[in-house]
């Protein structure tokens, strides 16, 4: 018997989240900002890998399955890293000692 390509991809995606939720709920909150730097990190490569992808194949047409997926690829990945730099500022502004 043999597994689909496409549901064995999918049971591994799906096994990913589960996994990334528990690690990520996991950290203490001394570790988060680092890992929020990391996160960035990663996301902006994603990003250099998305351009990449949105700007593929052939210029007649800009509306193919790479492009859009490329294209959809920067625009999540650039919130990501807009919102991990929101969330560690506002982690950073929590250590800092207040002015009286």
């Amino acid at each position: 018997m043999e597994i689909d390509p496409f549901i064995f991809r999918l049971s591994i995606f799906i096994l990913s989240i589960f996994i990334g939720y528990y690690v990520v709920w996991s950290v203490t909150p001394s570790l988060h900002t680092p890992l929020m730097s990391v996160t960035n990190a990663i996301s902006s490569v994603i990003i250099v890998g998305a351009i990449i992808a949105a700007l593929a194949g052939s210029s007649e047409s800009i509306f193919e399955i790479s492009n859009t997926f490329g294209f959809l690829a920067i625009l999540l990945a650039a919130v990501n890293i807009f919102g991990g730099f929101l969330v560690t500022q506002r982690m950073l502004q929590m250590y800092k000692k207040k002015k009286k």
